[in-house]
């Protein structure tokens, strides 16, 4: 969960915003008096104050609405956060993600005048559901609909860096959909120990995710480092999830064998390790989802076990 720290307008486009404190968010429409406010699918911006630091560390210092934000954030992380989630402020607001970011085909304004700006690839957008006054100190937080919250983390070398597109990602969030999970993140790391453990920590220890499915890195090569760098953070292990998984897939390749994915618990959320091919990272949430429910139900408390 975190909290708004600033609302920003300004009233022409393409540049950088004020802040106002607080404002009027109107359904389907976007920030009252804001040049950007409008029917469509960027009727609201976003933007963690979390990038400024970031960006101020090079030098460059930008206070809030220098990029052009609607609204900045803080202990929220945004740019995992998976499009078509929704997002709820303060006691009413509802607002659902449209867009990751965005491609600007000319230089703005902002960037003509600074050099540089963030909010195309850190930024995201979003459409008004339910409007209402927010203010700076609100809280926001993912608004949970489905009942079971599910992160996605690919490990990939190559992904990380551009040379491949994931398609294990789209294979797993288009199987959670159909079964009644949200997928509410999704990030790419390459298979370095520290950026695996660094994620699941970081999420996992964010109480509304119920749910952390990794794909890829759990094999035999010398970067296969996926079950090393979860058990780094894990505080209890499950290893009949990972013994189904291997069992399973087993009946299709005696391959599914040399998989060395674990599974286990951090807090309140199951972490399980999936192979990184779309097609075994596929079969292997396929084999256990019939007793994810229950497994979740059992972590959290919500029913007994045995």
């Amino acid at each position: 969960m975190g909290e708004i720290i600033a609302v920003c307008l300004s009233v022409k486009k393409g540049t950088s915003k004020k802040d106002v404190k607080e404002g009027i968010l109107k359904e389907n429409y976007g920030l009252v008096g804001d040049a950007h406010a409008g029917p469509g699918l960027r009727q609201l911006s976003l933007l963690a104050s979390e990038s400024l630091e970031e960006i101020e560390r090079k030098g460059l210092k930008i206070g809030c609405g220098g990029f052009g934000e609607n609204l900045t954030t803080s202990g929220i992380e945004l740019t995992s956060l998976v499009k078509g989630v929704r997002l709820k402020i303060g006691k009413s607001i509802l607002i659902e993600i449209t867009q990751i970011g965005k491609t600007c085909k000319r230089p703005c304004k902002i960037y003509k005048k600074l050099g540089n700006c963030i909010l195309p690839s850190q930024g995201i957008f979003a459409k008004i559901l339910k409007g209402g006054r927010v203010r700076v100190k609100d809280r926001i937080k993912i608004e949970n609909e489905a009942g079971i919250l599910v992160a996605i983390l690919i490990i990939s070398d190559r992904c990380a860096i551009g040379e491949r597109t994931d398609k294990s990602g789209e294979v797993i969030k288009d199987f959670l959909k159909r079964i009644g999970f949200l997928p509410a993140r999704y990030r790419v790391v390459p298979d370095e120990r520290e950026h695996i453990s660094s994620a699941l920590k970081d999420w996992s220890d964010e109480e509304e995710l119920d749910l952390i499915l990794t794909a890829g890195g759990t094999g035999f090569s010398p970067r296969d480092v996926t079950p090393e760098a979860t058990k780094d953070i894990l505080e209890k292990e499950t290893p009949g999830l990972s013994e189904m998984i291997r069992t399973e897939g087993a009946k299709k390749t005696m391959c599914a064998y040399l998989s060395r994915g674990i599974a286990g618990i951090r807090k309140k959320t199951l972490i399980i390790n999936l192979p990184g091919s779309p097609k075994g990272a596929g079969e292997s949430l396929k084999a256990i989802s019939p007793i994810l429910c229950h497994a979740i139900d059992v972590m959290k408390g919500a029913v007994k076990d045995g």
